[in-house]
């Protein structure tokens, strides 16, 4: 079949972005929202045609991997050749399904919440561009043509996350948000060199061939123990970390919660936090035949990744903050997935679990966002302190924002539970310590979006400005669709659909594993009903007994003050003062001295160039009588 129309799903949104950036000013603000609106519904409509024509023309064995379009962009060699085009793959596929359908959401809802707003056009060409840049990174046929979509991620990132730019928090977020995922990327672009270096190509389908250079000819050259091969993997994953937001390349994360609400549900969701797993999983059969060790590296990071977000957010009091922290922890869950996974069968559980997680989370999390950006228009706070009874006032954000907190609690049988239950068993058959953190981290996780829950809809009410109510039209039907989606995605059968090797997998319930997991994840639900459904004074007995440790998850273990004092006491401080001391005083002194010299000569000799005669007849004749001076004394 012929899937060259796939084109229009990456032309429709840059092509909006033009149209609304270019014409904003122009034409009414509304309009401008239903123009980009429109657009998205489009593409959405093409991704949903194309994974249905894809799918279901597909083999029940293998579904093959189309290059729908490509041009000749780059060539070094006749077989190193950087192309530009469009790869459509059950990963691939999957992603565009999920990147169109919370965008749309996005745009949906943006109309209602972003209403108002100064720079209204401006925040829908900027979703476009972000749009496209997602949609350019999936769907890359080489890494080259993806890593320049993940730096227009960046970039387009960067606009939304500092759209407020009148706000010094704003911007302060957009540019730290930017350095550390610049700082990760550059991991990311000599990890790329290194393997294009060795392999002689950037196409994904070569490169992941088990046939293939990359995989079936081992490059034997090894620095300071480990393989060419594993420097490059792992420097390609401190680039899907710096952009899944993976510690220590955290830092950025929480602080993006600056830009609009429907923004944290775009970037946190389906986007652009998961474009790190996605390119393990794009790379993943390199990762698991030639770099076994960089998958040890990916489950390890991964699990505390996920453990340290969880605890933080049991102390966070700002509900965006809450969820930018959860949204840390569920992407550990991804990437320990990915690392304790093999190729191939059972082998590649992990694989299929951490993508049908990637798949679910997309609509639990936006779903999430999105009903806190409805409390936070309610009530105008972010803070918990400020919330409480809210259910009475918003019947339809109430039960919505229920069903996104059962799901992620990984309650049966909202799809939640049916991915995390596939990580955990994936976990348990291949490291049982890591699958013990991760048991533990999905009670926490149960017990502080119910802390969450709790405080924002039971609890006390406080004494509002202004009676809440329930949110316009176009912020609640994005809600109750994400809703039914976190409902309903958890029976797609993604293991028939996208699998390590591409075939359909085989899979079973494992009871004792399921079990363990509900229960804990009920005993984290009453353990937060206890102390939060109603004012009580246990939280802050609780709070005062674990005081250290409640004070360092408060302040984040201060890694963010770690990070301060190495850039500006020691790198600003010790290193950087005294280069700028030596570039200053050395090196900019010796050009000024040479210049100033010259300077000085040049004033001393000019007036033998004024054009008065009678200086030139002076110096000719003092020129000859020192020359004959000279001859005679010297003859």
């Amino acid at each position: 079949m012929d899937y060259s129309y796939t084109i229009l799903i990456l032309l429709t949104p840059v092509i909006l972005f033009l149209l609304i950036g270019l014409l904003g000013d122009k034409i009414d603000k509304m309009h401008a929202g239903l123009l980009g609106t429109t657009g998205l519904f489009a593409i959405t409509m093409l991704s949903y045609s194309t994974a249905f024509s894809y799918f279901s023309h597909g083999t029940v064995e293998s579904f093959q991997s189309i290059e729908a379009f490509q041009i000749v962009w780059l060539q070094f060699t006749d077989n190193l050749i950087i192309h530009l085009g469009i790869l459509l793959d059950p990963l691939s596929v999957m992603m565009l399904v999920v990147i169109t359908t919370v965008s749309l959401m996005v745009h949906i809802y943006s109309l209602g919440y972003m209403k108002g707003e100064p720079g209204f056009s401006r925040y829908f060409a900027f979703l476009s561009l972000f749009t496209f840049s997602m949609l350019g990174l999936v769907v890359a046929t080489n890494i080259f043509q993806m890593y320049l979509f993940w730096e227009l991620v960046g970039v387009s990132s960067y606009l939304l996350i500092g759209f407020y730019y009148e706000r010094p928090s704003a911007v302060a977020a957009a540019k730290k948000a930017f350095i550390v995922t610049r700082f990760a990327d550059l991991g990311f672009l000599i990890g790329i060199l290194l393997l294009s270096f060795y392999t002689n190509t950037f196409d994904f389908n070569t490169l992941t061939d088990v046939n293939g250079p990359a995989i079936a000819q081992p490059i034997t050259n090894v620095f300071m123990g480990l393989s060419a091969t594993t420097w490059a993997m792992l420097l390609i994953f401190m680039g899907g970390a710096g952009k899944s937001a993976m510690f220590p390349l955290h830092i950025w994360l929480p602080d993006a919660m600056e830009g609009p609400t429907p923004v944290s549900a775009l970037i946190h969701a389906a986007t652009m936090v998961v474009a790190g797993v996605y390119l393990v999983a794009r790379l993943f059969p390199i990762y698991s035949f030639s770099s076994p060790d960089s998958l040890e590296v990916i489950a390890y990071v991964g699990s505390f990744t996920s453990l340290f977000a969880a605890v933080v957010a049991c102390t966070q009091l700002d509900i965006k903050r809450v969820l930018a922290f959860s949204t840390l922890s569920q992407i550990g869950y991804m990437m320990v997935a990915l690392g304790v996974s093999g190729y191939g069968g059972e082998a590649g559980l992990g694989y299929m679990a951490s993508l049908f997680h990637l798949f679910t989370h997309a609509f639990f999390k936006a779903l999430l966002f999105l009903g806190a950006g409805s409390v936070i228009h309610a009530v105008h706070s972010n803070l918990m302190t400020d919330m409480g009874g809210l259910k009475k006032y918003m019947p339809i954000t109430h039960i919505t924002f229920l069903i996104a907190c059962l799901t992620i609690a990984g309650i049966p049988p909202l799809s939640g539970f049916f991915s995390k239950d596939e990580i955990l068993v994936a976990a348990f058959e291949h490291n049982k310590i890591i699958f013990g953190v991760q048991w533990m981290v999905a009670g926490i996780t149960a017990f502080y979006m119910f802390r969450l829950y709790f405080n924002i809809f039971w609890n006390n009410s406080p004494a509002y400005h202004h009676t809440p109510h329930e949110s316009p039209a176009t912020m609640t039907v994005p809600l109750v669709i994400l809703a039914m989606l976190s409902i309903s995605s958890g029976f797609v059968p993604f293991h028939e659909f996208v699998t390590s090797d591409g075939l359909p997998l085989t899979t079973e319930f494992h009871w004792m594993i399921a079990i363990p997991s509900v229960l804990v994840a009920m005993v984290g639900i009453g353990v937060a009903a206890v102390l939060y459904r109603n004012k009580n004074s246990r939280p802050e007995s609780l709070a005062l007994g674990m005081k250290s440790l409640y004070t360092l998850a408060y302040h984040k273990f201060y890694i963010d003050e770690v990070y301060l004092f190495i850039t500006h006491k020691i790198i600003f401080g010790l290193i950087s003062r005294p280069v700028a001391w030596f570039d200053r005083h050395i090196v900019d002194g010796i050009l000024n001295l040479i210049g100033n010299t010259t300077v000085f000569f040049s004033g001393s000799i000019k007036k033998m160039q004024s054009g008065e005669v009678q200086w030139y007849i002076w110096y000719f004749t003092s020129g000859v009588l020192l020359l004959t001076l000279m001859i005679l004394y010297f003859n």
